[in-house]
């Protein structure tokens, strides 16, 4: 991969007692000091016994106290390499965000070429990315030949349209192997190919403004979850919390139950108060499709709406097993907060609410809601819905 100057240079400053470690001359050149040891192995193998000799006046820059004696016109030409050198990883993160310039394609290392600024000829550059000059042309005429992935380009474009540009590379790969006339490249080119069109999903943050909790109101139960969100079947670990839509026409919340088996949302109720109704009414709903013998663990945070009576009284009659989060710690209950993140990336953010009523607002957060547990395909459950997942094991009807 390297220029032949290059491994000279190394071999020469490494073994030739100019006084350098293995170490700094590996910072000097480029390449870590485990590559600079294997090419003096393949040097040494390949019967050449004689380290490279370097001249004298080809290193003194590479100390302070040599620098201080060069020339102006060679510390010109030291200044410019250095500008050169630094062009070139500039050029790298913009072709590609990789660890360093060994990385990348001999395609992306012309395009780096190509994308050096004035002042820098094809000739001086080619050496510093480790490219040959006929790799560079053979690059450049690349273009004038047909993309191999037209078709998925165009094919990536429509499906990440049909979700609104809300699911990420893998979930696109999955729609075109799924595909009536299948495609089937590798995840790492789909995630390319959607950032040559322009196909990014955007991630909009948004502050928390609502907030349930009212104080130590009641006795909290001890945090029986600690972070395991995994379960072995379903109604074994159930989690809940309330998040909140803030649209022109006012205010929305969604109350639901998530099953840490698959991620099912197990009932849910959306409302335009975030009152005990709510969230009795959803655990009703619930405790309604257990079967005898079930007592899930149901996990929360510290609201006032999982230490009121209601709510207690509730768990105690149908035997739900209370959980809570510490005081203030989201990540106590963050597959819950992933679930309300996923939902609001794909449902609600970058969306024009304008004009639209809070009770056709919330018939369309019932509609999504039903399209997550029914028809969202996830990776985790071999690219099914967690319904369809719970059917092929024979859990649902």
């Amino acid at each position: 991969k390297y220029p032949q100057d290059t491994v000279r240079l190394a071999l020469g400053l490494a073994y030739g007692g100019h006084g350098f470690g293995l170490d700094e001359v590996a910072v000097m050149v480029g390449v870590s000091a485990p590559t600079i040891s294997n090419w003096k192995r393949r040097y040494v193998e390949g019967g050449h016994m004689d380290i490279p000799e370097i001249d004298p006046d080809e290193i003194k820059h590479l100390s302070p106290d040599g620098r201080a004696r060069m020339t102006g016109e060679e510390l010109e030409e030291y200044i410019h390499k250095l500008e050169l050198k630094a062009a070139v990883l500039e050029g790298t993160v913009k072709v590609l965000k990789a660890e360093g310039i060994d990385d990348l394609s001999n395609d992306e290392k012309a395009a780096i070429v190509d994308a050096l600024p004035a002042g820098f000829t094809v000739t001086e550059a080619l050496p510093e990315v480790g490219l040959s000059s006929s790799s560079y042309y053979y690059c450049k005429a690349k273009p004038e030949r047909p993309d191999r992935y037209g078709r998925a380009r165009a094919a990536i474009r429509e499906e990440f349209a049909l979700v609104g540009g809300k699911r990420g590379y893998r979930y696109i790969r999955q729609r075109l192997r799924e595909r009536e006339d299948p495609i089937v490249v590798s995840g790492k080119t789909v995630r390319r190919l959607m950032a040559e069109e322009g196909c990014r999903v955007s991630y909009a943050k948004k502050r928390r403004s609502y907030s349930s909790y009212a104080g130590e109101i009641s006795a909290a139960p001890d945090n029986l979850v600690a972070r395991d969100f995994h379960a072995e079947a379903p109604n074994e670990k159930w989690l809940t919390d309330i998040t909140q839509f803030s649209i022109p026409a006012g205010k929305v919340y969604l109350s639901p139950v998530i099953d840490c088996f698959d991620g099912m949302p197990v009932a849910w109720s959306i409302g335009e108060s975030p009152n005990a109704e709510l969230a009795n009414s959803m655990l009703e709903e619930a405790c309604g499709q257990l079967s005898d013998g079930e007592h899930p663990v149901c996990h929360s945070d510290r609201g006032c709406h999982y230490r009121w009576p209601g709510w207690i009284g509730i768990c105690a009659e149908r035997g739900i097993v209370r959980s809570m989060s510490r005081k203030g710690c989201s990540p106590d209950n963050s597959a819950c907060e992933g679930f309300f993140g996923r939902l609001k990336n794909e449902f609600f953010y970058d969306r024009d609410w304008g004009g639209v009523t809070t009770e056709d607002f919330i018939g369309q957060l019932e509609q999504y809601m039903r399209y997550y547990r029914d028809e969202r395909i996830k990776e985790s459950l071999g690219w099914m819905s967690p319904m369809q997942y719970r059917k092929s094991l024979g859990l649902a009807a």
